[in-house]
């Protein structure tokens, strides 16, 4: 099918089962995302709302759910919001076109409070979903009137007035949570506060005096002169969305307001900017899509082979009726054959686009994924000849699961196909089994992963890997990298389908040259054939004072990470790759505890950083990260230094690792 990159982890779309929809209005979904969240269908009655509609509006779930939104709305903002919501639901090609919007919001007791709401659209059958994200900017509102407040009395107070006034002032706008800062109309930052300070990384001191566009990614070199151009004109620049870099390399979705600043004379001195890091909700939205054009694709793909199948029974009904009223040894007959094996590779293609649809019938038998594996290597040695090294790992005495054996087959055959193609000189190629157990923080991270049991099959090659393009697109029918007649671009598709169906996962990690690996993860069968053994109590590991460098290039995995070693007394330093972490190594020669470190990563790989830190800290302790398999590693990395932990790994595994490898 096609080719594969990053050690990086894809996952599938956030739909594991069941529809779009479902997903979508499951609390547990809307609980991730940071803002008040309120679904309304295309009428404006509320679906659904998160706990944090609750808390704002003081609401309970069962109170709102069913009622209209108008309930949420003042009287008098009711019109207004009214056509603000038919003008977005007759839109739902436009992307949040309801981004910004500054409204009124009314609390069950009767209190009013200024919020900013983004719509976005969701269609689902029969009609459209659209989500509000709600978020109170009461503070906002305060801290922007108290600024014209001071532009109007400075010129009226004495120095001393004035001194007290700018103390008050500075004191409001740090106890903000949005990033508010002024430059001059060259761009350079004259103020900073703890809001700007805690979403940037930056203290005020590593900022005043410098440049906005330190704050800017490379790819936006025209922004910030055009909004200063716009500045000094006198415009008002409203909740304008953009992306900002910060002190760690990591890019954030901002929304940011721009406004002049002006001296006694009315003279534009600057530019006064509130900034609110949308990161999440952004991300949120991103993932939705994602199951929503995944879903779509699965429609289709089933409706074509449902209606194609009707098609080939015909097909294939007439040329056996053909065959039984014609010499066997003439040459009609052969043409008949012919038309009878067309139509049996057609057949199988429908298969697997039943297969990607969840629509296959599928007959689930409890098997031991080790000992279909022996029979599924006999037919692999042949399919990917004698230069490619086949290994069969199996980490666990058994691997209970119950699935299809055909589809299994198939998930096993269509990867081996892929990985062949990668491998045109040769290489390994290895399945990998074992058992897991994902606790509820683990499931939390990783939705709409359940907590439980699972089977793990890793199949990995050490071929050409997968740039991120590719990646995006690996699991699309008909998607496809081989020239044209060499592939269906349906193989991977079958895969996820397949996994989606027997109610499990996948994930994938690749990068060019560098191989890759899928695993899927189906769920564990073993409680239908024995009694359950007693759950493991999760590891309890002592808090410990130990520094711990913590390198990975997935700003969301080493955020996450560095939550889990915080909370259990880690001191933690954070770096974005190998060259970051070898710079603040030289800039700050104290003691560091453990490297825990990705492999793959851009200039400095994994191996390298700690074969470089080990020189100037003896004695430093070594755990590597990696989504690809420790088979696959052994074979392409030096990790003589320390211990591998795959992802995705749970946080009892982290947690245990480490603690065992500080002894």
């Amino acid at each position: 099918m096609t080719r594969r990159s990053a050690d990086q982890q894809v996952a599938p779309p956030a739909i594991a089962a069941g529809t779009v929809s479902d997903v979508l209005l499951s609390a547990d979904f809307l609980e991730t995302l940071p803002d008040a969240i309120v679904a309304v269908d295309g009428k404006g009655a509320i679906l659904q709302v998160n706990s944090q509609v609750e808390e704002l509006f003081g609401y309970s779930r069962s109170q709102l759910i069913g009622k209209r939104i108008e309930i949420l709305v003042p009287e008098r903002f009711r019109g207004e919001h009214t056509a603000h919501r038919d003008g977005f639901a007759s839109h739902p090609k436009t992307r949040r076109m309801g981004a910004g919007l500054e409204l009124y919001g009314r609390r069950r007791n009767g209190s009013e409070f200024p919020v900013e709401i983004s719509l976005s659209p969701v269609s689902i059958d029969g009609g459209m979903i659209v989500l509000s994200a709600i978020r109170d900017v009461t503070d906002r509102k305060r801290i922007e009137q108290e600024l014209r407040r001071a532009h109007e009395e400075l010129t009226q107070r004495t120095a001393e007035q004035i001194g007290e006034y700018r103390t008050r002032l500075a004191s409001i706008i740090d106890s903000s949570e949005d990033a508010i800062l002024t430059k001059t109309l060259d761009g350079t930052i004259t103020s900073w506060n703890r809001g700007a300070e805690r979403i940037y990384g930056y203290t005020a001191e590593e900022v005043i005096g410098k440049n906005i566009r330190m704050l800017v990614p490379d790819d936006r070199p025209d922004e910030i002169p055009e909004i200063l151009r716009k500045v000094a004109r006198g415009e008002r620049i409203e909740h304008y969305e953009s992306v900002r870099v910060t002190k760690d390399g990591r890019r954030l979705n901002v929304s940011i307001s721009v406004s002049p600043l002006r001296d006694a004379n009315s003279e534009i001195l600057g530019a006064s900017a509130i900034a609110r890091d949308i990161t999440e909700q952004r991300r949120a939205e991103d993932q939705l899509r994602q199951g929503q054009k995944m879903e779509a694709i699965g429609r289709l793909a089933g409706g074509v082979a449902h209606d194609f199948n009707n098609v080939l029974g015909i097909i294939n009904a007439c040329a056996e009726f053909l065959r039984d009223r014609i010499d066997p040894a003439s040459e009609p007959a052969t043409y008949v054959e012919n038309i009878k094996k067309a139509t049996d590779r057609a057949a199988s293609l429908t298969r697997q686009l039943l297969a990607f649809s969840r629509r296959q019938v599928v007959k689930p038998l409890i098997l031991d994924l080790n000992d279909r594996l022996k029979d599924i290597t006999k037919l692999l040695r042949p399919l990917m000849g004698d230069d490619v090294e086949i290994l069969v790992v199996p980490r666990s005495d058994s691997a209970i699961v119950e699935a299809d054996p055909g589809q299994l087959d198939q998930i096993v055959m269509n990867l081996a196909v892929n990985a062949r193609d990668a491998m045109p000189k040769g290489g390994r190629f290895i399945l990998e089994t074992d058992t897991v157990e994902f606790d509820e923080h683990f499931a939390e991270q990783h939705r709409p992963l359940k907590p439980g049991k699972y089977v793990m099959l890793a199949v990995s090659d050490s071929g050409t890997g997968m740039d991120k393009a590719t990646l995006s697109r690996i699991f699309e029918p008909f998607f496809t990298t081989k020239e044209p007649g060499k592939g269906t671009g349906l193989g991977l598709s079958t895969v996820y389908g397949i996994a989606q169906q027997s109610g499990g996962h996948i994930w994938v990690y690749s990068e060019p040259g560098r191989g890759t690996t899928f695993k899927v993860y189906l769920p564990s069968a073993a409680h239908k054939i024995t009694s359950s053994p007693s759950p493991e109590a999760e590891a309890i590991v002592p808090k410990r004072l130990a520094k711990i460098l913590l390198v990975e290039d997935d700003e969301v995995m080493r955020s996450l990470t560095r939550k889990v070693l915080q909370e259990q007394g880690y001191s933690v330093i954070e770096a974005n790759n190998g060259k970051s972490a070898l710079e603040w190594a030289e800039a700050n020669p104290g003691q560091i505890d453990l490297l825990l470190t990705d492999v793959v990563m851009p200039s400095v790989s994994g191996p390298e950083l700690a074969e470089r830190l080990s020189r100037s800290h003896p004695g430093l302790k070594v755990v590597y990260m990696s989504g690809y398999t420790g088979e696959l590693m052994e074979a392409s990395e030096r990790l003589k230094h320390g211990i591998l932990l795959e992802k995705p790994f749970t946080r009892t595994a982290l947690l245990n690792t480490l603690h065992q490898t500080l002894g």
